[in-house]
């Protein structure tokens, strides 16, 4: 089963992941338009959004554990996923600003006053560099400095976690189930980081 995976992965181009990323936002937005959204739209539309942002974070984040303990190599992958999640972050947050909010006096104060706000945002902020950096020129210019940059991937979905689990106020399910997965995802990246240097000296 595995050797199958690997297989059909190697076959399979990452460009169809990248046209397949348009298509929950353009039907987010249909069904918004359309009234099929419930009576907030806006709303719906900006939390469908952004969980799906956090949701292919964390997929990204699954590809290093799958290699090193399933032996299912999809790294191929992971630049597009790391990519498409930062797409859907910023339309998570442009929903939030040109839809939702809209008066920038607004803005500035729900910064202040809500905290969940403030930490998705430095989330978000954490993000622009690997999304900058994440092509073959940054590789070979940043040298080992780009790894240590893509470090900040895991403060950045920690705080994406959080500020789910603030934004839903009180202690739901959800939130708590997907900050339990990246709290187990960054505790399995110590053991990662000390076996994969011993390979590569190995190697």
């Amino acid at each position: 089963m595995r050797n199958q995976i690997n297989r059909l992965a190697r076959k399979i181009p990452t460009w169809p992941l990248y046209i397949g990323s348009l298509i929950p936002p353009a039907w987010y937005f249909y069904a918004g338009v359309t009234g099929r959204m419930g009576v907030e739209p806006i709303k719906a539309m900006e939390h469908a959004i952004g969980i799906l942002g956090l949701q292919v974070l964390i997929a990204s984040l699954c590809i290093t554990p799958l290699r090193t303990y399933a032996r299912i190599n999809l790294f191929k992958f992971r630049r597009a996923l790391g990519l498409i999640a930062f797409f859907y972050i910023v339309l998570h947050l442009l929903v939030w600003l040109l839809l939702d909010v809209r008066i920038a006096s607004q803005i500035i104060a729900d910064l202040y006053k809500r905290p969940y706000i403030t930490i998705g945002m430095a989330g978000l902020l954490l993000l622009i560099p690997l999304a900058i950096t994440s092509n073959r020129y940054s590789i070979r210019k940043l040298g080992a400095n780009w790894r240590r940059l893509h470090w900040l991937v895991y403060p950045a979905v920690a705080l994406g976690g959080i500020h789910f689990v603030i934004l839903r106020k009180g202690w739901q399910l959800e939130p708590l189930l997907y900050l339990t997965v990246i709290g187990v995802l960054l505790l399995i990246r110590v053991p990662i980081a000390r076996v994969i240097p011993s390979r590569a000296r190995s190697t």
